[in-house]
């Protein structure tokens, strides 16, 4: 039957690159211009275009749905060759190919629409980026002016034709276009935009009264925060956009970008404004654009912003890990890698761009190349602590639990060797956690309780750390009060988390308490109906307090939900013979954790 062990490696995957990126940030950056040797990863995608007009269409719509931006952009430019006439086809393969960022043929489909559809707003906003690149101010700017009246095109033209102004140094043109966005919901995108103008047109005063006013209200956005303390560095403050940085540090640990304008600070250097051109200005808004609406899940939306922002700026890295990140969450992870190979290695987020390929290959099941390329990370950058994260995550989703702990075990090292005040070690609770399990799952429980007892004294009420101890004494018969308080806080804490509601009803009925077990077990099965191993612990709850009819039906289904192959037999020897009516010893159950 599955285990917490087997559940906490069955995500393992997710959980890898959920704690690595978003939830620790243990990235000690390489120094700026640092090139790595390894060979750039290619994920091929093979499909052949069809000899059918029908057909291309078909796999294009179907591209489409599944968000396969490359194969979309494709099949749609071969289908409306065949049909050049057809208005819908034209505007479709001209979004397909933005989306996948073909820029060049972008642009060519673009024209041919606002030919045919001269109102169409994506297809001016295209031309008219395209416009700002090549420094044509004026036709940018005509562009822009056209296209359809919603919020969302009007604040992009608005604040694109603003910084058109600077390009044709033009300051005073430029402040009051984007001053035109007087919605009180937009004042922070506003201002944002305005300081960075003023800026870049000398505005210093009006720039620092700006800049101000958003950073207090938006102190835990990295833009913002890293716009801030440039720009008070650029004017001789260094001290304070130290100060800026490190506050940002307290709510997101270790960030690269941070750690590396930390780097530059500790050296005496001034540091570089944020925005420097017009065009660099006009990435930033479309940036910006784009990480909010991916945020809110528009997804292709974003995609489209974040394509026009790296036209705009090709070196801006943050943009492509965003566009790489969107494309994870729409799990079109060879497209995802795509984009992450294409980060500039001088950029302070490639490290965490080629450990995200690594995941990425792990999760498409290309286990070597995962191995080889994290491998050739770590050893690339050894003072890198998420590097090390990343490779011990997979050597534990592999149960190669000694490797893990080794791993896990130099990313500690790492993490306290690089911090002078170690910043009470918070951001690393998740760490013991998961070294943790490698040290419960080698068979090694004293090692693995003392890290689930330092990850709670760095995170006290960590849920998934509460589960995991609480079960794993009350599976040892040990500290029995104490462990089901944890369980029952990790409910309280996460009431809908099927897999630690779980974790108390089959703890309650390992101590015999089969009333109390069905009751959580229920309530599991409700959170999680398709999980194999909470409606076979249902089922054996059921069995024992008399309900044998609704046993075997748990049973069933839990056998149709695809367990793990270890856990199938006993499943179908209780569909075959139920089971013995003696309560189940500590030692027979030692396998039926979860939740972790």
């Amino acid at each position: 039957m599955q285990t917490a062990r087997q559940r906490a490696r069955h995500t393992a995957r997710q959980r890898a690159r959920f704690f690595a990126t978003r939830f620790v940030m243990l990235a000690l950056v390489a120094a700026p211009g640092a090139v790595d040797a390894r060979e750039p990863v290619s994920v091929a995608r093979p499909f052949e275009v069809s000899d059918s007009p029908a057909g291309n269409y078909l796999a294009a719509l179907v591209a489409g749905a599944e968000r396969d931006t490359h194969a979309a952009s494709t099949f749609f430019r071969e289908a409306l060759r065949a049909d050049p006439g057809n208005s819908a086809l034209l505007e479709r393969a001209f979004v397909a190919s933005l989306a996948n960022g073909d820029m060049d043929a972008a642009f060519g489909l673009g024209r041919d629409l606002v030919k045919r559809d001269p109102r169409s707003g994506l297809g001016n906003l295209a031309l008219g980026v395209k416009a700002l690149k090549e420094k044509k101010w004026q036709s940018a700017r005509s562009l822009l002016a056209r296209g359809g009246d919603s919020r969302q095109r009007d604040l992009t033209a608005t604040l694109l034709t603003a910084w058109s102004y600077v390009g044709q140094r033009d300051g005073a043109a430029a402040m009051k276009t984007v001053d035109r966005l007087r919605d009180s919901e937009l004042a922070s995108f506003r201002d944002y935009h305005a300081a960075l103008i003023a800026d870049a047109i000398g505005r210093t005063d009006e720039a620092r009264k700006r800049l101000e006013r958003v950073y207090e209200g938006e102190k835990t956005k990295l833009s913002v925060a890293d716009a801030y303390a440039r720009f008070l560095s650029e004017h001789g403050d260094n001290a304070k956009a130290r100060d800026v940085y490190l506050a940002f540090d307290k709510v997101v640990p270790r960030h690269p970008v941070v750690m590396a304008a930390l780097a530059e600070l500790a050296q005496g250097k001034k540091l570089e404004p944020s925005v420097h051109t017009a065009d660099q200005g006009a990435a930033e808004t479309l940036f910006g654009l784009g990480a909010s609406g991916g945020s809110a899940g528009d997804e292709l939306a974003a995609i489209i912003y974040l394509r026009l922002s790296q036209y705009l700026n090709p070196e801006n890295g943050l943009t492509r890990v965003s566009l790489a990140d969107v494309y994870e969450r729409m799990k079109q992870y060879e497209q995802a890698i795509d984009v992450y190979q294409a980060v500039p290695q001088n950029s302070p987020l490639r490290v965490n761009a080629d450990i995200q390929t690594g995941l990425l290959l792990e999760t498409l099941d290309k286990k070597d190349e995962a191995s080889k390329y994290l491998a050739s990370v770590v050893a690339d950058h050894p003072g890198d602590a998420e590097a090390q994260i990343a490779l011990g995550n997979i050597q534990r989703s592999r149960k190669e639990f000694l490797p893990a702990i080794d791993s896990y075990t130099k990313a500690l090292a790492l993490f306290g060797a690089k911090d002078e005040k170690a910043r009470d070690e918070k951001g690393a609770w998740s760490l013991y956690y998961f070294r943790g399990i490698a040290y419960e799952r080698a068979k090694q429980w004293p090692q693995a309780e003392a890290d689930f007892k330092k990850a709670l004294q760095l995170y006290p009420d960590q849920p998934l750390v509460l589960n995991y101890l609480g079960y794993s004494w009350v599976d040892k018969g040990m500290n029995l009060d104490e462990a089901f308080a944890m369980l029952r806080k990790a409910v309280d804490l996460r009431p809908d988390d099927g897999y630690i509601v779980d974790s108390l009803g089959w703890a309650y009925y390992k101590l015999g308490k089969y009333d109390d077990a069905v009751r959580y077990l229920e309530r599991a099965v409700d959170l999680k109906p398709a999980d194999p191993t909470i409606n076979d612990h249902l089922g054996d709850a059921y069995w024992r307090v008399g309900r044998k009819l609704e046993a075997h039906f748990q049973w069933n289904h839990a056998r149709d939900l695809k367990p793990e192959p270890e856990d199938l037999p006993a499943i179908l020897k209780k569909i075959e013979n139920g089971m013995d009516d003696k309560t189940p010893s500590a030692a027979e159950a030692q396998d039926k954790k979860n939740g972790g």
